[in-house]
């Protein structure tokens, strides 16, 4: 299993080739808030950090890198690429958000829009990978993704001081990697979206399982089973799990825009519907933390 002397070499590693996204902390909650605008990150999310690492750590062929995606890790490696001279192929889903696809095509992708979830993007996007011998970035269940991810975790205590991080949940790449990083000081809880529940169920279960995948954040938080390293960890290291409804997700979406203007996709919020919603609760005096992780949308609320 991964340690925090892993993220802390992998900070290290792509520290030159990311940015220091801001931390705030927000007053008019019952409760200590701090945000982490990981929003701001290269290629809109928490992605670029894995990513990053993933390429910095690896021998990348001649024929480039080749990645399936919902969009954010797509667009991350896309950019990762490009920023170290190499060429990448980029598999997504026929749900992907049009903002994400974009994105991708102007970091220089060949894009390839297959299937209606991301399952069927990352079978196409590993059959082509067989073809041409390009690296395969995988979107969450690499370690050497991963611990790039948890270096958000090791900066954000830096900034701001925090008892509880709430963490939403793709394929569990962000949580492993963040919970590898802080987990055994902070307490380290996951969100989900009703519709995307694949660690909730895995923790039900006592391992992996598929869940049918829907709803707001389908394309952001759509893998449909949980990477099998990331729920060793999440199993040692996250101390509680909890999901949202889109409503709740739109709503976070709307305050975030409402008083601080900032742009979130579904993903992003999710972490603040937790609180919002109450499905999760702090303890009085609590101080508690969550990510704005990505920002890759078209305004709508």
């Amino acid at each position: 299993m991964i340690s925090r002397g892993d993220v802390e070499a992998a900070w290290a590693r792509i520290r030159p080739h990311v940015r220091r996204t801001p931390a705030i902390e927000l007053a008019g909650f019952p409760w200590p808030l701090a945000l982490k605008l990981e929003s701001l990150q290269v290629s809109g999310s928490f992605k670029g950090r894995g990513a990053f690492h993933k390429l910095l750590a690896s021998t990348v062929p001649a024929a480039g890198i080749v990645a399936a995606s919902g969009g954010n890790h797509g667009a991350a490696a896309a950019y990762a690429a490009r920023a170290l001279g190499h060429t990448a192929e980029i598999f997504v889903p026929t749900i992907a958000a049009p903002a994400k696809v974009a994105r991708l095509k102007s970091y220089g992708a060949v894009v390839h829009q297959i299937g209606a979830v991301y399952e069927e993007a990352r079978a196409a996007a590993a059959k082509r990978a067989a073809e041409t011998g390009a690296l395969v970035v995988a979107a969450y269940d690499d370690p050497q993704v991963f611990v790039g991810a948890g270096s958000v975790a090791l900066e954000f205590a830096e900034q701001a001081g925090f008892d509880t991080l709430l963490i939403a949940v793709v394929g569990g790449g962000l949580i492993a990697g963040c919970a590898a990083a802080l987990g055994e000081t902070v307490k380290v809880v996951a969100v989900e979206t009703e519709g995307t529940p694949t660690l909730f169920e895995a923790r039900r279960a006592g391992r992996p399982v598929d869940v049918a995948i829907s709803g707001i954040a389908a394309d952001a938080l759509g893998a449909s089973r949980i990477g099998t390293p990331n729920f060793e960890i999440a199993q040692q290291l996250v101390r509680d799990s909890v999901l949202v409804t889109d409503d709740a997700v739109r709503d976070a979406q709307r305050a975030l825009w409402e008083e601080l203007r900032l742009i979130a996709e579904p993903a992003g919020a999710t972490g603040l519907a937790a609180l919002m919603s109450g499905a999760y609760r702090p303890a009085p005096g609590e101080r508690v933390a969550t990510l704005v992780c990505g920002a890759n949308t078209i305004p709508s609320v």
